[in-house]
């Protein structure tokens, strides 16, 4: 009888033991479930924000001066996709075969699982194919060409319709604008045409939008390779070329750049420089060597040092500025000086000084945005030519010793305002629908512009370009007009505007990356002809 009952007592606790995980199964599925429909909740709805930086792909952010604006577009094929990144791309599983695919009700539209994103984006030849270079008048150029913005539904959106979403925060364009995208097909809703915008949208709806991309000009001075092994690329930058695809520049970039000219391709950037700052530039070949060498950036194994040209006659000793900096706004791109701000530290010597301006050599122990120029500019000697910190909208003293007789809003309004007369928005990386009445903003910072300020902004920004635009009935011919021409397109706002090209030398700054050290490595470009001591162009 004993052994009776521990026979039971054995089986008893067996069949315990193999429900468990079945139980399991079905109580984390559910808690997975809710916790997946937050999560996604969660990242729409901090979808209008945009990242300080951009690793190798176009903006993250809704309202960058296109129609439509997501995650970077998809590369080449991977291997093994990583969940949370950039690209989309599908994300097998080992019983994909065996499970049912989910079917609505009669009538009812079926939207699609989410794609799995990895990190990265690498740009292959379909990529640099896209269009071509010219060059014309000391500038290099993009041709006009056709691009899919692609988007998955943001959290905000879930319930409302199309013609919701574009008539509340895409507002850039006209609705009659997006009606002609429709009927000449240029809307998709997972991959399918859309013929109606008041179609409601779901949680994990995806978007592409086919646009005509116009890109602004930047210097033709040439991407010059100053060292290549099996690790490493390493380039002198010319000033006013972003590094990697962001806002309104993808092929007018240095990775576009080396991988159509030098064919350099799957490059991973070591370190940023701001777009209007030239020099030392370095790309790991491999994700190992990108690696290891951001593990020295983070034990502080590398030395980066910069020349600079400033206002005035900078002291002859070395001097040590140690002034927190804050960001203004991530969207317009300002920083300044602030007891809030994060903890920063720049030593400064000066090199040589022409009777106008110094030459000074910098050297940043910390990395924050602008860091160099916001420090020079809180000790009164600001870049000569910095079309940001030494501008007069910072007041009369121009920023010095932290001095602004302005509010936030204020300062932005008055940058703002003062690049649209000079037609120069790309200097703070806007163009004018990113001032567009309704749009919300991305500035994740200690202000934001008022609403009616954007709006007299918007109506200053089509008087000064010379927006012309277009009626109803003439986008109603142009969605049924055949494209042939990919650099002109009826439905393109670019292509009605009038700009002034900039001139080659106004798109030059006094900042120079002059040298990258590390514990075994060392790389140095030339100096500029601006910091020669001989150098009058003052």
């Amino acid at each position: 009888m004993r052994l009776g009952n521990r026979w039971w007592l054995g089986r008893l606790v067996l069949w315990c033991f193999d429900s468990l995980p079945l139980c399991c199964a079905r109580t984390w599925g559910g808690c997975r479930g809710r916790m997946a429909e937050t999560l996604s909740t969660g990242v729409g709805a901090a979808g209008g924000l945009r990242a300080p930086a951009q690793q190798n792909g176009d903006g993250g952010s809704d309202a960058r001066g296109e129609p439509l604006l997501g995650p970077p577009e998809p590369a080449g094929p991977v291997a093994e996709p990583t969940p949370g990144s950039g690209e989309q791309t599908s994300a097998p599983t080992a019983d994909a075969g065996k499970r049912k695919k989910r079917r609505g009700a009669a009538g009812e539209r079926v939207v699609p699982p989410p794609k799995k994103r990895r990190t990265g984006v690498s740009f292959g030849d379909e990529h640099f194919a896209e269009t071509s270079y010219y060059f014309e008048g000391g500038l290099r150029k993009v041709r006009p060409y056709y691009f899919d913005f692609r988007t998955y539904c943001k959290g905000r959106w879930v319930g409302h319709s199309l013609l919701h979403v574009f008539s509340t925060e895409f507002r850039a364009q006209p609705l009659a604008y997006y009606e002609a995208a429709v009927r000449a097909g240029r809307l998709h809703l997972n991959e399918q045409p859309v013929h109606d915008l008041s179609v409601l949208l779901k949680d994990n709806d995806f978007l592409r939008n086919t646009v005509h991309r116009h890109e602004p000009p930047v210097t033709a001075e040439p991407v010059r390779l100053l060292a290549e092994n099996e690790d490493v690329v390493v380039v002198d930058k010319p000033s006013s070329i972003p590094v990697h695809p962001c806002g309104r520049f993808r092929h007018n970039t240095v990775i576009f750049i080396l991988g159509k000219e030098h064919q350099l391709k799957e490059l991973h950037p070591l370190h940023r420089l701001d777009r209007l700052t030239s020099g030392v530039l370095m790309f790991a070949k491999t994700a190992a060597v990108s690696e290891r060498i951001h593990e020295q950036v983070r034990d502080r194994q590398l030395e980066k040092e910069y020349v600079c040209r400033v206002e005035g006659e900078f002291p002859a000793e070395e001097v040590t500025c140690k002034e927190p900096i804050l960001v203004v706004s991530y969207k317009v791109g300002v920083c300044r000086v602030d007891p809030q701000g994060k903890p920063c530290e720049t030593l400064f010597q000066r090199l040589s000084y022409n009777g106008h301006s110094s030459v000074v050599r910098c050297r940043p122990l910390t990395g924050r945005t602008h860091q160099i120029r916001v420090h020079l500019q809180f000790l009164g000697h600001p870049i000569l030519n910095d079309p940001i910190y030494n501008s007069v909208a910072w007041g009369p003293s121009r920023g010095r010793g932290g001095h602004i007789p302005k509010t936030d809003e204020e300062l932005l309004r008055d940058l703002v305002a003062e690049h649209q007369a000079k037609q120069s928005l790309d200097v703070l990386d806007l163009c004018e629908s990113d001032l567009a009445p309704g749009l919300p903003d991305s500035t994740a910072s200690s202000s934001q512009l008022a609403k009616d300020s954007l709006e007299e902004l918007t109506t200053t920004a089509q008087k000064t370009d010379g927006v012309v635009e277009a009626a109803p009935q003439d986008l109603e011919k142009a969605a049924e007009t055949d494209v042939t021409d990919q650099e002109t397109d009826p439905l393109c706002t670019e292509c009605r505007l009038v700009r002034q090209d900039p001139l080659p030398q106004d798109l030059v700054m006094f900042l120079h990356a002059l040298c990258y050290k590390g514990p075994d490595f060392e790389y140095v470009s030339p100096m500029p002809a601006w910091a020669q001591d001989d150098w009058q162009g003052d």
